[in-house]
């Protein structure tokens, strides 16, 4: 069995219900869940929230929420992967024989149901333990600086000052939409950013992390310019 499981508590503070704040005509999760739809991989596709209105809005849209998440994996120090391993737990509990289970984040609106099928083909033939979307810096990293309480610049690498662009190592960084893992690697707590994992490359024109109302406006402005990309793309 391949179960998706969307993360989605109701405790954000910098957007207020962010998981179910309308984003480019829908709610936000709702993209989440339809791409998981979509993808025609899963065998049940399960939101995990502490909140009765997420639960609601998940239900119509045709996830299931077959529990609420207890308080102490609701807080904002809760991570990912123990917020994962209960659900896994209360499938295994259910009497449910999970194979892989692929967390889906709630705000991820640029999600494509190809990427996720293409990420179950990976670890299923790489035989990891997760398999899971990136995509490259924008820059390089070892270029990066670091200003302190007086304002005063100075580089976290100053040994790369005179080393040119091109011959710098390329960067990479966790895209955030969906992570898939297999049923043993969640239940053991097993660590994402490993040499156990897969990577699933993504442009960076379709990652934006969500996580302030710059962010938000940001990646409104970059869905639309892409929805109307593919209309103009399919009109000629």
């Amino acid at each position: 069995m391949n179960v998706a499981i969307i993360p989605a508590r109701g405790g954000s503070k910098r957007i207020p219900h962010k998981n179910i704040k309308e984003f480019c005509g829908k709610p936000m999760i709702a993209w989440s869940i339809e791409a998981a739809q979509q993808s025609g991989v899963f065998d049940r596709i399960i939101v995990s929230t502490d909140d009765e209105k997420i639960a609601a809005v998940a239900r119509q849209y045709g996830a299931e929420v077959p529990f609420m998440r207890p308080e102490e994996l609701s807080n904002d120090f809760a991570g990912t992967i123990p917020v994962i391993r209960h659900a896994t737990e209360w499938l295994s509990n259910q009497g449910c024989i999970v194979d892989f289970v692929c967390c889906i984040y709630a705000t991820a609106p640029f999600i494509q149901f190809e990427d996720i099928v293409h990420g179950l083909h990976i670890i299923r033939e790489q035989q990891s333990d997760y398999a899971f979307t990136i995509t490259r810096f924008p820059y390089p990293i070892q270029r990066a600086l670091k200003v302190s309480d007086e304002q005063r610049i100075s580089m976290f690498s100053p040994e790369m000052f005179h080393v040119r662009s091109q011959d710098l190592e390329e960067s990479w960084h966790d895209a955030g939409q969906f992570y898939w893992g297999t049923s043993t690697a969640w239940l053991n707590e097993k660590p994402i950013f490993s040499a156990d994992s897969r990577a699933i490359e993504l442009p960076r024109e379709r990652v934006q992390d969500i996580d302030t109302p710059e962010d938000w406006q940001v990646a409104e402005w970059l869905f639309k310019a892409m929805d109307y990309k593919n209309e103009y793309l399919s009109a000629n």
